[in-house]
């Protein structure tokens, strides 16, 4: 470590480290995003705080997560966790506005288990511009 405490490595500016973090997961896209959600194959997580909510609506069945909480709701030994956070195992499609913020949420939750977690490419934008459901 060096002496003003920052350790050894170098800083990284944010794309790469979107890169390095979206190295570790395979990302979705929405068709295949919903066609897991629809199958009870995969737990949507929309992390967009209230006002894009509101503004651009909600993905049908999804949990809808502030970004704050996000880690205490989804880890299943919190004891603030959501119902559906039951297993390490559970397969977590991550939505954000555009699909950046996710990743790195996605990375978050991948350090506390949750091995199956990834998100959504182009995120919530990309949903509705696919033409899938949305409520307003």
């Amino acid at each position: 470590m060096s002496a003003d405490g920052r350790g050894d490595t170098e800083p990284v500016g944010i794309d790469e480290l979107l890169e390095r973090v979206r190295a570790g997961f395979v990302r979705v896209g929405p068709q295949e995003a919903a066609t897991a959600a629809a199958a009870s194959e995969a737990l949507l997580v929309d992390i967009r705080y209230a006002e894009l909510r509101e503004r651009d609506g909600l993905i049908p069945g999804a949990l809808v997560v502030e970004r704050n909480e996000l880690e205490w709701r989804l880890d299943p030994r919190g004891s603030h966790r959501a119902p559906q956070a039951v297993s390490h195992d559970l397969r977590i499609v991550v939505v954000c506005n555009e699909g950046y913020a996710s990743s790195l949420a996605v990375a978050s939750l991948r350090q506390l288990g949750l091995h199956r977690a990834t998100d959504l490419i182009g995120g919530f934008q990309a949903w509705r511009a696919a033409g899938l459901p949305v409520e307003v």
